[in-house]
């Protein structure tokens, strides 16, 4: 599967059914070629100009399943904000 296809997929926590948004970026091992975690895009700009764009930190361990349309993780809270 493309980074590309996975950007498509809404991000939805099944401890609450909140969405949370879409990938953004991965942050990977390069020496073992893992993914470590997902950097997801929480709230988007409007226009590219107006709110605040905040991106979380999701885990590898907290993914449940990467379905067609959706990947659903186990979050009891927001992970970590990146700034």
């Amino acid at each position: 599967m493309l980074l590309s296809e996975l950007q498509t997929k809404d991000i939805i926590n099944v401890e609450n059914g909140e969405k949370i948004g879409f990938i953004n970026d991965l942050e990977l091992d390069v020496t073992v070629g893992v993914i470590l975690a997902l950097v997801v895009q929480t709230k988007g700009k409007w226009f590219g100009v107006f709110g605040q764009e905040e991106e979380i930190l999701i885990r590898w361990a907290h993914i449940d399943t990467i379905g067609e349309d959706v990947i659903l993780v186990r979050m009891p809270r927001v992970q970590q904000r990146l700034e």
